[in-house]
């Protein structure tokens, strides 16, 4: 990690926090849209299966490389004026969402390789994904429900971190507006 902490977030990690926070809000409610759609619309649910992990995907190497920025840049000090408790929660969500945004589309791209009728998976619906591991119904049936109840926490965990920040910029803390634009803020809300 940096040295000296910067003044601001950088361009980079302000739109792939920006960027993974859309693909999150495409691919929940899409998930669910296409796992209850019935089999007579087939070839609508094999698109909407393709875009879902496409979007997966997306997510998972744009989490990656918010990571390495994040240990290679750092990030702004915390806002003075936040009791410590508070740093300490934000600190565990940010890594909970972190690990959340790596290992669901991780379990999601197992999910899918595990499936009992093999179906290709294809990045932007032009790009084969090789499955790493064969059919396995028994695997396919625990990694389906892990894998939607770590997308359910994401959502939620997710959810209750953009309450927050709307909370506190409510309040006059400056976080949110320099996730937004950039720019050093004061360190200190008014």
């Amino acid at each position: 990690m940096a040295q000296e902490r910067p003044t601001s977030w950088s361009r980079a990690q302000r739109l792939l926090h920006w960027g993974i926070a859309v693909l999150v809000l495409l691919a929940a409610p899409m998930g669910v849209y296409m796992v209850a759609l019935p089999f007579q619309q087939l070839l609508l649910k094999f698109l909407l299966y393709q875009v879902h992990k496409s979007i997966g995907l997306a997510a998972f190497l744009l989490a990656l490389s918010q990571l390495v920025l994040h240990w290679r840049r750092g990030r702004p000090a915390w806002t003075e004026s936040l009791p410590d408790w508070q740093r300490q929660a934000a600190a565990a969500v940010h890594a909970t969402l972190f690990a959340l945004l790596v290992a669901t589309p991780a379990l999601g791209y197992l999910t899918a390789a595990t499936a009992p009728v093999r179906i290709p998976t294809l990045f932007l619906g032009v790009i084969p994904v090789p499955h790493i591991v064969g059919t396995d119904p028994a695997w396919f049936a625990v990694l389906r429900r892990v894998h939607l109840g770590l997308a359910v926490l994401l959502v939620l965990l997710a959810s209750g971190h953009a309450l927050m920040a709307l909370h506190h910029h409510r309040r006059g803390d400056s976080t949110l507006r320099r996730m937004w634009r950039g720019g050093p803020g004061s360190a200190a809300a008014p």
